[in-house]
Formats: structure tokens, sequence, C-alpha cells
């Protein structure tokens, strides 16, 4: 494997190596893509202030997210249907452990969460609020048996389809009659076809951690049709499960305080699922801080969405993350190399963090602070 030194050269290996349909499908977004734009290029607007001497000879970057020891702040986030590699989730997980970090399993994932606790003990189940409250029970039940470490629920959905730079066609399943009408993008990729030929399968689209595991778009389409989630639902959902419990999605500080009052959650992610969600939706880390000031020390804050490399999870910190959630840049990684591929993006990450902690002359990242930063007036965003 040739290592690549950043998230943009995964990102362009993992577009000559995808189908366009498959690459269209991780990079996603919604409507305009303003919020797509804003997760990433928001942390352009940070700025820090180096120090030239006193920086510790060697820094500090593990820390603990929702009970779990990890080597460094990243955590590997909950991404569904993970096609573009033959190895999907098990090489995500195993790329985790080997770099001393927890991953988020999906709900919709393609490998069962038995087969990626086994590979990763540092697993945390994500579900959707979706189906029956027997079926979530279910489910919940299912990753407590399995050893999932804490729970994750997404809430920041929409349903929200239509882009303006088109979407890509997503097959039911893989038969016949989609390999023909797939062939012209796919024998121009032969790397990716190379590997599913040799893995002597196809790619899988069910969700074998639904009950019957369906096809992707069978669990979609519950999840459509399942009515959103009252407060006391979700209270409901927190007393199923009596470890550490995580609410992804959070950007207003009303909704931070009752996740916490009222839920019970234990932790919560600042997100706006990637972009993917309710278009117009500032980037995460502009509402970051606001959401660590609402809850205090009664909850762990995280934030995913726009991290493209080191320095900007270190950044993140400073604004008082405890650690932050990556999605596309280890896809990218994932379909560059496998497994490897993965390993490289948190290497490139983790090389980032411990140079910028260098450059702020910080021994770990416990001692990053809002002085390390130089913030632009009207940079936050306080929702709610």
């Amino acid at each position: 494997m040739a290592w690549f030194e950043s998230v943009a050269e995964a990102q362009r290996r993992a577009r000559r190596v995808l189908p366009t349909s498959v690459y269209k499908a991780i990079l996603a977004g919604a409507e305009r893509g303003l919020t797509l734009r804003d997760n990433v290029e928001a942390f352009s607007e940070l700025g820090f202030a180096p120090h030239v001497a006193g920086s510790s000879a060697q820094r500090e970057l593990s820390t603990t997210v929702m009970g779990v020891d990890v080597d460094l702040p990243v955590i590997l986030s909950p991404t569904g249907v993970q096609a573009v590699h033959p190895d999907a989730e098990l090489a995500v997980a195993r790329a985790g452990a080997a770099r001393g970090t927890a991953i988020g399993l999906s709900g919709f994932a393609s490998r069962a969460i038995e087969e990626i606790v086994a590979a990763n003990p540092k697993t945390f189940a994500q579900l959707y609020w979706a189906g029956s409250r027997e079926a979530i029970e279910a489910r919940v039940e299912r990753a407590r048996n399995a050893g999932a470490r804490g729970l994750i629920v997404t809430l920041d959905w929409t349903f929200s389809h239509a882009r303006d730079w088109g979407s890509p066609t997503i097959p039911a399943a893989i038969d016949a009659k989609t390999m023909v009408k797939f062939a012209p993008e796919v024998l121009v990729r032969p790397v990716w076809l190379a590997r599913w030929a040799r893995a002597g399968t196809l790619p899988d689209l069910a969700v074998p951690n639904v009950d019957g595991a369906p096809g992707f778009f069978a669990a979609y389409g519950e999840w459509m049709q399942t009515p959103p989630p009252s407060w006391a639902d979700l209270a409901w959902l927190r007393g199923l499960w009596d470890g550490p419990f995580m609410l992804k999605g959070v950007m207003r500080l009303d909704d931070a305080r009752r996740a916490v009052e009222d839920v019970g959650a234990t932790a919560l992610s600042v997100s706006n699922h990637g972009g993917n969600n309710l278009d117009g939706t500032p980037g995460a880390v502009r509402a970051l801080r606001a959401v660590v000031q609402a809850v205090g020390d009664s909850a762990e804050v995280v934030m995913d969405g726009g991290i493209r490399r080191g320095s900007d999870v270190v950044k993140a910190l400073a604004l008082g993350a405890r650690a932050v959630m990556i999605g596309r840049p280890y896809l990218w990684g994932l379909a560059a190399e496998g497994q490897a591929g993965v390993e490289n993006v948190l290497d490139v990450l983790k090389l980032g963090i411990d140079s910028a902690l260098l450059g702020l002359g910080r021994g770990s990242i416990g001692e990053l602070e809002l002085t390390d930063l130089l913030i632009p007036e009207g940079f936050h965003r306080r929702l709610g």
C-alpha cells in the first residue's frame, strides 16, 4: 500500500477506485449543500495562537469516551451499509482496534454486531427510532448481549433526499439485472471490481442488525414510517440501557438540556448528520461551544462533522469537545486501501493532532483551551 499523507488524498484515491454511484453515495449531502460545505469550511475560520518555546517533548493524546479508554480523541462514527469494500465494517473495526480507538456500529450496518464486537471490543451500538417498541427493545437487548460498550441513538434525520447535483442510483439488491445496468460504471473501476471478485461475493445490501436481516430499503422504509420519538419515548429507551447513552444530532441548547435532564443522556454528539439532514443548519463546530456550556459537566460532548485533519480535531477539543467522530474520511480510506486505508486516515489525524499540540505548547489534549484559538466575531451559533 502507498501511504497517503492527507484525508484529501484518501478522498482522491476513493474517487478513482469507486464506481460513480458508490462515490456519490458517500459524498451525499442535501439540497444546496450549504450545511455540507459549512461543516468543513467553518474550521478554516478558526486560527491558532502558537508558542515558540517551552513545549513538551511528548504529547498525550489519550482520553475516555463513554467509559472507554481510547488512544486518540477520534471515534469512528456509525455509517450504514459500507459496500465500498468487501470487508466493510469488519475492516473498520479492526483498524480502530489496531489504533486503540472505538467504533460506532450503525443499526443499518452490513455486518452483524457480534462479529464487530469480536473484532473490536470498543464498540458502541447505534440505533434509530424505527419500528415498534418491542422491536427497538430487542435491538437494545441484542447489543447488550453482544457486549456493546454504549448506545448511540441518532435523531437528526428529516428524510430529505433531493440534491442539486443529483442523487446516486442505489439498487435494492444486487441481481443479474442490476449488474447489467451498472456494468458501464463498474467496468471502468477494475480495482473495486477485482476486490469483490477475489472475495467471491457481491455487495450485500442487507442489514443484519435489524430483525429478519431485511434489505436496506426495507429497513429504511420502516424507519420512515415510524412516528418520530417524543422525549418520553427517549426516556423509555434510556431506561432499557444501564450503560453510557449518547443522543446524536443535538445542535440546540434546549434540546441539549432536555437530553440530559429529561432523558438521562450521559453523552451528546453535536452533529447535523454530515450535512445530510436539514440544509441550512450551521456547521457542527459553530454550535459546539454553546452546547458544551449548556450542559457543563453533566454530560460528555463530542462533535461529528467536517473533520479533515488533525488540527480540526484540536480546534474542536479547544472548544470543549471530549473527542470527535469521523465518517467520510474513514470511508474514503476504506475505499482506497481497506483496513490499511482506515488505519492510514487515523494515523494522519493522530500526526496532525500531535503537531498542533507541539505548536501550541501543550503537553496533552486535556490542556487545550479557548486561548489556543483565534475565534472571529460571529463565529459561534447559539441555537435555541
